[in-house]
C-alpha cells in the first residue's frame, strides 16, 4: 500500500507542469559535469567550482526574466541591451562621483521603465512582442551608447569598492555575495510564480490570452508586470557586469537575449506559453554554464562551444513543439474515443 501510494505521488509530481522536462536536463547536467571531471580534473576542484557559480549568475538572472515573458507567450528581446544599459549608466554615475547607491538606484528606475514601456507596447496597443522588444533594445543600446558620450567609462574606482564586493568580489558564508543575490531574487520570483495569483495569471495568459481575459485576468498589467520583472532581472545582470569589468562598457550585454531564450528553453520553459518552472531555469543556466566552462577546460574553440550550445536549443525547443503536438493529438484521439462511447 505504502509502495502503490508513493509511486503515485511520484506520478503527480512528474506530471506537474515542466517537472518532467526539468528532471530530464538535471539528469544530463550531472552527466556532462561527470564527463568534464573525467576530460580535465581541473573541472571538479573547489576553486572552478565556486567561479563557475559565479559565472552562471549573469545567465541565471537574465534567464529568470526570460521565463517570465516566455511563459506568457511573449519574448524580450531587448534584455540584453539594458544589461548594457544599466552596466554604462551605473559606471558613468560612479565615476562621475556620485553615491554606488544613487547609481543603481537611478539605473533600476531607468532600466524599469524600458520594462514598463514593453509591458504596454505588447499588451494595450498589441505590437507583437518581437518588433516591441527589437525597438526598445536599439533605444536602450543608444542610451548606454550615449550615457558616456559614445566612450566606455574609466575605472569606477575607489568611489566604486563597495559596489564592485556587492556585486562580484565579496564573500559570505564561503560563497561569493553575487551567488546570494541571484538566490535571494530567484527566491522572490519562484513565490511570484508558484504562489501568487499574478503567478496563476501568466500561466493563464500563456495558455490562451482570450480565456484568460474572459475569466477576469487583466492582461495588460500582467504582461506589464512581467517585463518589468525581466528589465528588473536585466539591470541588476548589468551591475554585475559593471562590478566585474570595474568599468562600464557600451557592448556590455551583447547576446545576453540569447543566454536568457538559451536557459530558460533548456530548463523545460515552453517558448509557445504556459509551461515552465523556474527550478528547470537553474538547470538551463548551469548547462550553459557547464559547457561553457567545461568546452574551455577541454580545450574546445569558441566557435565550437557556441555550435554546440546553438544545437542544445534548437533541439530544446524542437523537442517541445514535437511533445506538444503528440499531446495534443493523444487529447483529440481520447476526446473522440469519449464521444464515440457516449
Amino acid at each position: 500500500m505504502n509502495s502503490e501510494k508513493r509511486t503515485n505521488t511520484f506520478k503527480r509530481i512528474m506530471a506537474m507542469r515542466g517537472v518532467g522536462q526539468v528532471v530530464t536536463v538535471l539528469i544530463g547536467l550531472i552527466i556532462l559535469c561527470m564527463v568534464f571531471s573525467i576530460i580535465n580534473p581541473m573541472f571538479r576542484s573547489g576553486k572552478n567550482a565556486s567561479n563557475l557559480l559565479r559565472q552562471i549568475v549573469p545567465t541565471l538572472l537574465v534567464g529568470i526574466g526570460q521565463s517570465f515573458v516566455l511563459i506568457t507567450g511573449n519574448v524580450d528581446l531587448s534584455i540584453g541591451s539594458v544589461v548594457g544599459m544599466s552596466c554604462m549608466i551605473s559606471a558613468t554615475m560612479m565615476t562621475k562621483g556620485m553615491s554606488p547607491l544613487i547609481a543603481v538606484l537611478f539605473t533600476l528606475a531607468c532600466c524599469l521603465v524600458i520594462g514598463f514601456i514593453n509591458g504596454q507596447l505588447v499588451s494595450r496597443f498589441k505590437l507583437p512582442p518581437f518588433i516591441a522588444t527589437l525597438g526598445t533594445m536599439t533605444i536602450a543600446r543608444g542610451i548606454a551608447q550615449i550615457s558616456n558620450n559614445n566612450y566606455n567609462t574609466d575605472s569606477i574606482g575607489i568611489n566604486g569598492a563597495v559596489f564592485r564586493d556587492l556585486f562580484y568580489y565579496g564573500k559570505f558564508l564561503g560563497l561569493f555575495t553575487p551567488i546570494w543575490i541571484a538566490a535571494i531574487i530567484w527566491a522572490l520570483f519562484y513565490i511570484v510564480l508558484s504562489k501568487t495569483q499574478t503567478g496563476r495569471h501568466v500561466y493563464a495568459i500563456g495558455s490562451n490570452v482570450e480565456a484568460a481575459r474572459l475569466s477576469g485576468v487583466n492582461v495588460i498589467n500582467t504582461t506589464t508586470i512581467v517585463y518589468l520583472i525581466s528589465s528588473f532581472c536585466a539591470a541588476v545582470t548589468g551591475f554585475v557586469t559593471c562590478a566585474t569589468s570595474g568599468m562600464g562598457t557600451m557592448d556590455a550585454g551583447n547576446m545576453y537575449e540569447m543566454f536568457a531564450v538559451a536557459a530558460s528553453v533548456i530548463g523545460g520553459v515552453s517558448p509557445l506559453g504556459g509551461q515552465g518552472i523556474l527550478p528547470g531555469t537553474i538547470v538551463g543556466a548551469s548547462i550553459w554554464g557547464v559547457l561553457q566552462n567545461g568546452l574551455q577546460f577541454a580545450g574546445a574553440p569558441v566557435a565550437l562551444r557556441n555550435i554546440v550550445i546553438g544545437v542544445i536549443v534548437v533541439v530544446s525547443v524542437l523537442l517541445d513543439v514535437v511533445i506538444r503536438q503528440g499531446n495534443l493529438k493523444w487529447v483529440k484521439r481520447r476526446d473522440l474515443k469519449e464521444n464515440n462511447t457516449a
